[in-house]
């Protein structure tokens, strides 16, 4: 941003106070529709000032994540989205502790979409682990400038001055950073290559780094200031709503009938959508000049469709289709496959197999999906929360027809993601609305119930795990089968990985299959249901195929321990060894030091807190489960138990309390840590019990909370987490409270009452209808 455009922003901050409106009341200042949101401010402009104007602070900029301006304010660019984690004051800290800034002097810039900031997505809890070494060198970095400056102003050599709390001092003398930066004006800049030779300082001396220190994002929270998607507003722009059609994808138009909607007032016109992305196809949006509006209108509309080939298709049909691909040895791809894997299965005196299946789960975030967007000096501006910029910016620019760089993604808070936001379809209808206005700026807004039908749902799965046995002693060997629609495949089909047999796979539909247990040779394949991939675009939810892969992996461990005779903690220990075909759980650095024995650890933690193998009460149970997060490439070692109590008489099962103990590393932001968790872990117990919809004629039937039952409030139970204290790198923590938890309820509730439910969600008449047949054999 140059000199004059501060300027700008400096009055419309000024006219802004004046009036006594917020950043969310002020909606328009100057001319053209001005719109507020923040840019990333660049240092040292060129532009020379007009007489007179305040002159902003000068900037020292020795990386693009971090300035230091000559008031002393330190400001940190943030690429990850803001939705409710404070992924902001996570990782600004990283670089203010590296530096010895002031935490009273930092604050957080979101920036919009630029290709310098390289690849812009926040998900599957790599925030953190990414960011951390890149931040700790920016940090290094502008220490060391301002030491060098600092030395050289108080006559004395670099070695001779220490920096702390935004100031150098050099035996009696001091200079504060701002004043540093005023004085000496230091321009200098570092390559890659010369980054990763900077001093870093030891966990010893960290003083930001897992400390409390207050969030830099929860005033603006609070105070209504904070601007979410669904709050931007553009003079002159006009309100939209989809008409959905009867499949996500193959639906034509064949009429529309607005007689009726001419009567709501306020109503403007309909368009039919032509989008060459393909990603809203048979699609019409209603225009208004309000958006309540614009909400009756549409559902005067009267549009008739031919609808896409999945119409009829129901969730049985996915399900019986998976059941049909996992049978097919021929089809999938094997994301593990050792050695001796089938000669174990040929020669084994058992064979143990189980098969389990999860159900359809929506996302249900607080802010329904929005997008604003217009056409302004030649860039199509797309006002919105995601989650994944760096996908959907090609996809937006083919359905307009422009060229790279011709679509910028401005950036806000986020009412929720949960995954949701990684796809920015809905993002799609509204700049082709803009489109058809000749780039008039459109404000599209979907309802909860359009918002439900819009959604890339988390897939149905089925999942079918086989050991081999002689007698019931020994594992030779193991087998887990994966059908579910793959989000990756469909949205992102270039970042899939590639299997042992060369194929492409979606690793965010097998990820936790590829276990540290030492069980003999194992087979991982990985299996896209194309039925589901047709019938709708599957999306990645929280902690994706962890979810239900960690909870077939680990209810499975738990039949096999039963069927052997074992204490199902023990049994795990025992192959929690570090020991394994081609040495891979012995683990690696720097991202998993120490492999199968840190998760044996929190397994070992968890058993004593959670007081394993003590009597517990009538019809209520402990079980537990251990998982490694999300992906094993970043590993968080995790263990949960849950203590349920089972009403024989209701089937309704009651979650008492849930132990997590983890082992995610360095704890960057303990207070996040820990809601980031308990909000995984609630998520996860939801699922576990309450939160499943169903296909029906190719669509999910639930429309709203009526008939959606995420888990209520009333129904929290007591949470007691701990995380394990290291200076290992710090992994995520987004995703793996959701992983133990589906287990560890199941398990519970076999301890409990002795049945076994394999599909989640488990529901009271499910329970019952296992209790009957319990007592029918």
């Amino acid at each position: 941003m140059g000199r004059l455009e501060r300027i700008a922003a400096e009055q419309d901050r000024a006219l802004a106070s004046a009036t006594g409106l917020s950043r969310r009341g002020f909606l328009s200042a100057g001319v053209g529709g001005a719109l507020l949101f923040g840019f990333a401010r660049q240092a040292r402009a060129t532009q020379v000032f007009p007489a007179g104007a305040p002159l902003p602070p000068e900037q020292f900029e020795p990386t693009i994540w971090c300035s230091v301006g000559s008031d002393g304010e330190v400001n940190v660019n943030i690429i990850r989205a803001e939705m409710g984690q404070h992924v902001g004051t996570a990782l600004a800290r990283i670089i203010a502790d590296e530096m010895e800034a002031d935490w009273d002097k930092v604050k957080i810039t979101h920036v919009d979409t630029d290709p310098k900031w390289g690849m812009m997505v926040t998900g599957g809890s790599w925030s953190v682990w990414q960011t951390w070494d890149v931040f700790r060198q920016a940090g290094a970095a502008a220490r060391t400038v301002l030491v060098e400056e600092a030395a050289k102003i108080l006559g004395v050599t670099p070695d001779k001055c220490v920096a702390r709390n935004g100031v150098v001092t050099a035996g009696d003398r001091s200079l504060g950073y701002g004043d540093i930066v005023g004085q000496a004006r230091p321009t200098r800049s570092f390559t890659p290559d010369e980054l990763t030779k900077l001093p870093l300082k030891p966990a010893s001396e960290r003083r930001m780094v897992g400390k409390d220190v207050k969030a830099l994002d929860i005033p603006a929270k609070i105070d209504g200031t904070a601007m979410y998607g669904i709050d931007a507003k553009i003079d002159g722009m006009v309100y939209g709503r989809p008409k959905m059609p009867p499949t996500r994808y193959g639906s034509k138009v064949v009429s529309v009938d607005d007689a009726e909607a001419k009567k709501v007032p306020g109503y403007l016109r309909y368009i039919v959508l032509e989008d060459p992305s393909d990603t809203v196809p048979g699609w019409v949006v209603v225009l208004a000049s309000s958006y309540p509006a614009a909400i009756r209108a549409t559902d005067r509309l009267k549009v008739e469709w031919t609808p896409g080939k999945t119409a009829h298709v129901s969730e049985k049909d996915i399900q019986d289709h998976a059941r049909s691909l996992i049978a097919d040895k021929g089809v999938g791809v094997m994301v593990v496959n050792d050695h001796g894997v089938d000669d174990a299965f040929s020669k084994a005196s058992t064979v143990f197999e189980r098969t389990y299946t999860c159900a359809s789960v929506m996302h249900y975030q607080l802010e329904p999906m929005n997008a604003l967007a217009r056409l302004n000096d030649g860039v199509w501006e797309i006002h919105c929360g995601n989650q994944w910029q760096s996908l959907f910016l090609p996809v937006i620019e083919k359905a307009l027809g422009v060229a790279s760089g011709k679509v910028r993604m401005m950036t806000y808070m986020l009412g929720g993601g949960f995954g949701r936001r990684l796809n920015g379809d809905y993002a799609v209808p509204a700049a082709l609305a803009s489109k058809a206005l000749g780039g008039k700026p459109v404000k599209l807004i979907l309802t909860r119930s359009d918002d439900m039908m819009f959604d890339s749902i988390r897939s149905p799965s089925v999942q079918t795990l086989r050991v081999a046995m002689t007698g019931k002693d020994t594992f030779h060997g193991m087998q887990h089968h994966a059908a579910a629609g793959w989000p990756t495949q469909v949205m992102a089909a270039a970042a899939m990985s590639k299997g042992v047999d060369g194929k492409p796979y979606d690793q965010f539909a097998i990820a936790g299959a590829d276990h540290w247990y030492n069980c003999g040779p194992l087979r991982v394949r990985a299996i896209s249901n194309d039925l589901a991939n047709d019938t709708f675009r599957p999306g990645w939810l929280r902690s994706v195929s962890a979810g239900w892969t960690s909870w077939a992996l680990e209810a499975f461990w738990d039949e096999v321990a039963h069927e052997t005779g074992k204490d199902p903690v023990a049994l795990r220990l025992s192959m929690l060894n570090g020991e394994g075909p081609d040495g891979r759980n012995k683990g690696e650095a720097p991202d998993s030091n120490g492999g199968a024995l840190r998760q044996a650890a929190v397994l070992k933690r968890l058993a004593e807190k959670a007081a394993w193998g003590q009597p517990l009460p009538k019809d209520t149970g402990l079980g537990i489960a251990t998982t490694f997060g999300q992906e094993r490439g970043m590993p968080t070692w995790t263990a949960g138990a849950a203590r349920v109590h089972v009403d024989r008489a209701t089937g309704l099962v009651t979650c008492e309390k849930l132990w997590l103990v983890l082992d995610a590393g360095t704890i960057v932001d303990p207070g996040g840590a820990l809601a980031q968790t308990e909000g995984g872990a609630l998520w996860g117990l939801s699922m576990a019990l309450c939160e499943g919809s169903e296909i029906v004629d190719g669509t999910c039937k639930d429309r709203n909370l009526d008939t959606y039952t995420p888990l209520r409030i009333a129904s929290v139970p007591e949470m007691d987490i701990e995380f394990i204290e290291s200076t290992e790198k710090p992994m995520g923590l987004g995703e793996p409270g959701v992983t133990v938890v589906g287990a560890a309820v199941a398990n519970a509730i076999f301890n409990a009452v002795g049945v076994r439910l394999r599909h989640q969600p488990i529901r009271p008449e499910d329970v019952l209808a296992a209790l009957k047949n319990k007592s029918a054999a």
